[in-house]
């Protein structure tokens, strides 16, 4: 028996956030710096091709012309370009993953010192509180969006959700490392971003009420998440892995694991 559609966009909420939150707590504090870059690699596949393969063909067989699709990705772009250059929706990594990944130590000290010179007053409460708003209301922005696929097909739903796990991971560990340095103890930092974590459920329960009744707005919010993955992958991960000197063959063998994920599931799907 299929499980309700409402439920499994719930649990895909619960899981894009929690487990993003909880996969770079684990990374922050307990594994080499090193698997962060890895997952930065392996986010970059999944999003591009998500976006390419997945999203923006659904977009189109959904009844989208390509005159509407294409002007309305690039207007996607712009806009998170624009939404993150005013804090309002915030996805720069900082210095979570430009910490020199040959560093294989397992204490953060030197990550977050560098990280707080990077973000000027990250000891300041008006950052740390622009950092979980603009996390929480991204967080929001990704329910709308799991919903609006999971609405269009599930099994695009499930691996929109597998990309934006992905993506998250490392986004995280740089608010960790921004909380950290302005002094937050380890257990409210997680408390905390793992609060603003659960906004996805929100954005995917007004999502869900919201778009199963206006369904001819699935193809145009399919677009819209197939612009954000774009923004992301091209304007924060790819330049970070052009500066990655270490271990370029598991970057680039990672980079390309992503794809055949998505493509894989692609022809398994239809």
């Amino acid at each position: 028996m299929q499980t309700p559609l409402f439920i499994q966009i719930v649990l895909a909420c619960l899981l894009g956030g929690l487990l993003s939150v909880a996969a770079a707590a684990l990374v922050m504090f307990g594994l080499p710096r090193k698997w962060l870059t890895f997952t930065v690699s392996f986010s970059t596949g999944l999003l591009l091709a998500t976006a390419t393969l997945n999203l923006l063909p659904e977009a189109l067989e959904s009844g989208l012309s390509p005159h509407t699709a294409f002007p309305l990705l690039l207007g996607g772009i712009l806009t998170f370009f624009i939404l993150e250059k005013l804090a309002l929706w915030r996805h720069t990594h900082g210095g979570a993953g430009d910490t020199d990944s040959h560093q294989d130590d397992h204490q953060c000290d030197d990550h977050t010192h560098s990280h707080h010179h990077r973000h000027g007053a990250a000891d300041g409460h008006g950052e740390t509180l622009l950092i979980l708003v603009g996390d929480g209301f991204h967080n929001f922005t990704d329910g709308l969006l799991i919903a609006a696929a999971f609405l269009a097909d599930p099994a695009l739903g499930w691996s929109t959700t597998l990309a934006i796990i992905a993506h998250e991971v490392p986004q995280e560990a740089g608010d960790f490392a921004i909380l950290l340095a302005a002094g937050w103890k380890r257990g409210r930092a997680l408390f905390w971003n793992g609060m603003s974590s659960l906004t996805a459920v929100g954005g995917g329960i007004l999502g869900y009420f919201a778009l199963d009744g206006a369904r001819n707005w699935i193809p145009i919010i399919i677009t819209v998440a197939a612009s954000s993955f774009l923004y992301i992958a091209i304007a924060d991960l790819m330049p970070r892995l052009k500066r990655e000197t270490q271990s370029v063959g598991w970057h680039g063998l990672l980079l390309a694991a992503g794809i055949a994920v998505v493509a894989f599931g692609s022809a398994h799907s239809h």
